[in-house]
């Protein structure tokens, strides 16, 4: 019975988490249709525009990430208080880094855009849409930072609200601007700057609403900035790891060919679409284990770690299952040609054998950040990838192919595996209290 309600509440975490997840990359697609419409080379502008804000994006998901298990833990003890303002430090840190990066993301507009642009008139597209989407990153940090506290205190609802809302508005202001106003690649990127920073004033808004009533200060509290700041750090690097792993496996594919280089994409964007629905585990395997520990229940904790590795496991199991049937399928959606099909389906099968095992890594990564145990992920984030890189490099050398770089990443996902499953079977993260 203990176990039915505690999968209840795993649920009731991972499904409003998985929805409001898909929200961004749902915005992505829209703006893409939208856009695609101008022209070939403003949809290449788009891409390329879309490559760097994703990767600032991505490095500062430990706004979320940390502010979650941060504000768990408070709330778990009892301290509603100290919760918010914990919150409050993670938002005023997001804005503070998104005024940083988005000033630089506009003075570099022009050498970035031309670096990744494939002709001149591309680059000038990219420059004109960065200057713009550049102000957008403020606000997508304020929305992460927000958004890991609102998780923090088991609110689900308000992000999800949100991100439809705001997914909305961006695809009516969207039309507006690039073809009501004829502003092109301006317009596009004015649009998702007016979505993102009217979810940023929402979700903000929130987080200010529940400090009032606990009557937490919204004002700028150093302390709790800098231990965000430095709660945030080992995220960072563990994010820097993975999207090592990303790069350097692109870069070898490349060196394959045509072929190789476009099956790896439709790899990719597959195991992406999986993390999606994994991370939404690991969002509920943080929450949890935050409000555990913060709780001073250990064997609560061990708990909620048994049911979420069980969830892992499973959903790994069947999706694995699923991929590994329809891999002919999948690869003939993605393209017609016979030779990126031929490489593409013995990578799928390799995805789908480890899915399972991919379920286990994201909910532990998951049960650690969610115990503050930023800097043990950190240094197992740096092993991984340690292993990985000499193998991968060593395939590119002697040309052993493709589908043994796809068998690196397996050999990576098992690595951190080890790491994570060692971690977890001792006691040292299982750290009880509020801090």
């Amino acid at each position: 019975m203990r176990n039915a309600s505690l999968d209840r509440r795993i649920l009731a975490i991972t499904v409003p988490a998985f929805a409001a997840l898909i929200c961004e990359p749902l915005m992505l697609m829209a703006d893409t249709a939208i856009v695609g419409h101008l022209g070939r080379a403003e949809l290449a502008a788009l891409g390329a525009a879309s490559t760097i804000l994703s990767t600032v994006v991505g490095l500062c998901v430990f706004l979320a990430y940390g502010s979650t298990a941060t504000v768990a833990r408070h709330q778990g003890a009892g301290d509603q208080r100290r919760a918010l303002e914990a919150a409050l430090g993670g938002v005023w840190l997001a804005l503070l880094i998104g005024v940083v990066l988005g000033t630089l993301a506009a003075l570099t507009a022009r050498p970035l855009g031309a670096a990744l642009a494939s002709s001149d008139r591309v680059a000038d597209l990219t420059t004109d849409y960065l200057l713009v989407a550049s102000a957008s990153i403020p606000a997508v940090l304020l929305v992460l930072a927000a958004t890991g506290a609102l998780r923090g205190v088991l609110d689900l609802r308000t992000p999800l609200v949100v991100m439809i809302a705001a997914n909305v508005l961006n695809v009516v202001l969207t039309v507006a601007l690039v073809y009501g106003a004829d502003l092109g690649m301006r317009g596009a990127a004015l649009g998702l700057v007016l979505a993102q920073w009217a979810a940023a004033l929402a979700l903000v808004g929130q987080v200010v609403r529940r400090s009032r009533h606990t009557h937490a200060s919204a004002r700028l509290r150093w302390p709790d900035v800098t231990r965000a700041g430095r709660d945030g750090v080992p995220l960072l690097l563990r994010t820097l790891s993975l999207r090592a792993v990303l790069l350097l496996a692109t870069l070898v594919a490349a060196g394959f060919g045509d072929a190789s280089l476009a099956a790896h994409q439709i790899a990719t964007t597959i195991v992406m679409l999986l993390a999606f629905a994994l991370d939404a585990f690991a969002i509920a395997a943080q929450t949890l284990t935050g409000h555990s520990l913060g709780a001073g229940d250990a064997a609560g904790t061990r708990e909620v770690t048994r049911r979420v590795i069980a969830w892992g496991f499973g959903f790994g199991l069947a999706a694995g299952v699923l991929l590994a049937v329809s891999a002919p399928w999948v690869a003939r959606a993605f393209s017609p040609d016979a030779d990126v099909r031929a490489a593409a389906v013995p990578a799928l099968l390799i995805v789908a054998a480890i899915q399972p095992l991919s379920g286990v890594v994201f909910v532990l990564d998951g049960v650690l950040i969610g115990a503050g145990d930023g800097v043990y992920l950190a240094w197992a984030g740096l092993v991984a990838l340690l292993v990985y890189a000499p193998v991968a490099l060593l395939i590119r050398e002697t040309d052993a192919g493709f589908t043994w770089l796809w068998g690196a990443y397996a050999l990576f996902q098992a690595t951190r595996w080890v790491t994570l499953w060692l971690r977890q079977r001792g006691d040292r993260w299982l750290v009880l209290g509020a801090r």
